[in-house]
């Protein structure tokens, strides 16, 4: 019950940040960049089946691990790692495979990706930590 728990809150902590981002903060920065390859509509069937993998996956190698450990830098460098790695393969393989895709998203996207699955992690941890707390009450 404890891993439920944990990704249920954590799950619409993730959104909130990213839509954040998104929504507000980069929407002007990725449709200038961007306009030429963006749909018209999103799938968000599929974005939304990404995003639980994805939270999942920052739970799973970063966040349980650090838990574990008891340690939130352990939780901190592996969840930037995860960030970098996944935002890394999705951007490069973006450029390699699609024309024109911009390398300032590369850059960009690579240090938002840290900067989230960082942020997310860092809560996540913290979270986790409540939880735990409260189990043994």
């Amino acid at each position: 019950m404890f891993y439920i728990n944990l990704y249920l809150l954590t799950v619409p902590l993730f959104f909130l940040i990213d839509m954040l981002w998104l929504g507000v903060v980069a929407r002007d920065f990725y449709r200038g960049n961007l306009s030429h390859l963006l749909a018209d509509q999103v799938d968000w069937v599929a974005a939304i089946i990404f995003y639980l993998i994805y939270i999942a996956g920052i739970l799973l190698f970063a966040v349980v691990p650090g838990l574990a450990a008891d340690s939130l830098r352990k939780t901190a460098v592996a969840a930037a790692g995860f960030g970098f790695f996944t935002y890394a393969t999705y951007e490069l393989t973006n450029r390699a495979t699609l024309p024109d895709w911009p390398i300032n998203i590369v850059f960009v996207d690579i240090l938002w990706g840290i900067t989230l699955c960082t942020l997310v992690g860092i809560a996540a941890h913290f979270i986790g930590k409540k939880l735990m707390a409260a189990g043994r009450n």
